[in-house]
Parts: structure tokens; C-alpha cells; sequence
């Protein structure tokens, strides 16, 4: 017959045991990295309508409705472990090519250039882009190798030697300025400016590797911004507007894959709102306010 300690001892290893299957269960969210966590968040915002929840083909709710090549199924291990970190980011945070044959874009062999494949260089931080890869690693059952951190202080030092740089060459500047200043005193001449033309190059070269090192830094963890744009002009002829039609709906098929997303008619993507009247809602400049700065 069991004593109470023995029903106690039976119900603390049952409850342990319930505990750790909870927590087993539980485990992706409850320990993954900060990272991971962050990643998830954005895949689930700009990725999973497409891709899915758990990156598998035909389970996105915008998959079937996508022309071809469809996603790529993110869960396979054997075909994603063969991609390296910089690959899956470089996927990511591309420039878009223009994929009409003959007059479009010199692709490389080894370039990714699917239109419906959209890019997030100009959406998101690159620290950002850097999470959305780490979540994608624990899709296939894999985990991000790529020093993140490590790239993050590569950009502080880069910032810190810059502006060390540019401080150099402003000192040096105001050294031959004065120097050139005591040779026209001397000579009772006007300074002669090509006397700090070294100096005043230098210190240009200097000022854009800072401006350079400064956008790198803060573009690792904040959002791209980018300056207003001039109303443009839209005045044109009719066969001018003709013309601008037709590059129009290369660029929307072969170059940015908008029909990945926007429906015309029976055919096109279901995740932003079909574009078959959008004439009649939008005027020209309503429509490139829309597709320079779209909401997705």
C-alpha cells in the first residue's frame, strides 16, 4: 500500500513530466533567439501569403493564385542547407532585373532574377533582412552561421575610421590654408587657391567615404528613407502615352512581377487589391504615388 509520500513523489514526476512536454511543445517560441523571434514576426507581415506558414509549397493563402516559377518550398532541408547565409539575404535584398529576352537586363548565371520574387532592399533595415534569414534557417531545421553581430561592429569601425579620416584631412586642409595664407603675406600676393588643391581633394574623398559609412551604419538597423520626389510632369502626346503603356507592362510583368500580388481579371495574385479599375479610382499621379510607396 503506498504512503502519502509515495502519492506525492508519483504526482511530481507526473507533473514534471507534463511540464516538460509542455515546454518541449512550446520550445520554438518560448527559446528561440531574439533574432528568430523578430524574423518570424516579419516573415509572417511580407512573406507568408506566398511562402506559408511553414515556408511549404501551396500552403501560402497567395500560392495558387501566383504565376510561374511559384515559391520555392523553404522547408526542404536537402535543397536549402545547400544555400549559404549571404545567398539567402543577397535573394532578399536584391536589385530587380528587367527579364524581357533580348532588351532587358544582363542577368548572370548565378543571379536570382524572379519578378514575382519581390525585393526588400528598400523596405526594410538590413538587420531586419538579416532576422527574416535567421527564421527562414528554422524552416528546414537549420540555424544562421552568418556573424551578424560581427558585421554590425565591421560597420561601427568602418564609421569610426572614416570620420577619423575625414577629421585628418580637415586638419591638414586648415594646416595648408594657413601655411599658403603666410606665403601670400610674405610675398604680399592673393592666396593661391591651387596652393590646397591636394588638401581640398583629399578632404572631398574624405567627406564622401564618411557620408557612405554614415548611410551603411544607419541603414543596418533603421528603415530606409529616401527624398520627396518632384510632382511630375505628366503632359504628353498620345503616342508618347502609347509607348509608356507598353515599357509600363513590361516592367509590371517581366521586371517587378506586380501580377504576383494585384489581380486583373482572372489572372494574378490575391494579396493587394485588383487593379482592374484602378483608372477609374486613381488618377496618374494618384497611381505613381500607389507604386512608388505602396503600402505592402
Amino acid at each position: 500500500m503506498r504512503t502519502t509520500g509515495d502519492v506525492r513523489r508519483v504526482w511530481l514526476a507526473g507533473a514534471l513530466v507534463g511540464l516538460s512536454a509542455l515546454v518541449v511543445g512550446a520550445g520554438c517560441a518560448l527559446f528561440q533567439s531574439e533574432r528568430v523571434s523578430k524574423g518570424q514576426k516579419l516573415y509572417a507581415h511580407y512573406c507568408m501569403h506566398c511562402h506559408g506558414e511553414h515556408g511549404r509549397q501551396n500552403e501560402g493563402y497567395n500560392w495558387s493564385s501566383m504565376p510561374d516559377p511559384r515559391p520555392k518550398d523553404l522547408s526542404a532541408k536537402e535543397e536549402m542547407s545547400t544555400f549559404k547565409d549571404e545567398e539567402l539575404f543577397a535573394t532578399v535584398s536584391r536589385e530587380m532585373k528587367d527579364t524581357t529576352p533580348e532588351v532587358g537586363d544582363k542577368i548572370g548565371d548565378d543571379e536570382f532574377a524572379v519578378p514575382t520574387m519581390p525585393t526588400f532592399k528598400y523596405t526594410l533595415s538590413e538587420e531586419e533582412l538579416w532576422a527574416i534569414v535567421a527564421y527562414v534557417r528554422t524552416l528546414h531545421g537549420t540555424k544562421l552561421q552568418y556573424d551578424v553581430d560581427g558585421r554590425k561592429k565591421g560597420l561601427q569601425d568602418q564609421l569610426q575610421a572614416a570620420q577619423q579620416q575625414y577629421d585628418r584631412a580637415k586638419q591638414a586642409l586648415e594646416a595648408a590654408e594657413k601655411k599658403a595664407e603666410e606665403e601670400a603675406k610674405k610675398k604680399r600676393a592673393e592666396v593661391d587657391d591651387s596652393a590646397t588643391s591636394k588638401e581640398q581633394e583629399a578632404l572631398a574623398v574624405a567627406a564622401k567615404e564618411l557620408e557612405k559609412a554614415k548611410a551603411a551604419e544607419a541603414n543596418f538597423s533603421a528603415r530606409p528613407k529616401f527624398a520627396a520626389v518632384a510632382r511630375p510632369d505628366l503632359t504628353m502626346k498620345p503616342g508618347q502615352a502609347v509607348k509608356l503603356s507598353d515599357d509600363g507592362r513590361r516592367l509590371y510583368m517581366n521586371k517587378y512581377g506586380c501580377h504576383a500580388c494585384h489581380r486583373v481579371g482572372e489572372t494574378g495574385g490575391v494579396v493587394g487589391p485588383a487593379l482592374d479599375r484602378a483608372g477609374f479610382r486613381l488618377n496618374s499621379h494618384g497611381s505613381i504615388a500607389g507604386s512608388s510607396t505602396p503600402k505592402a
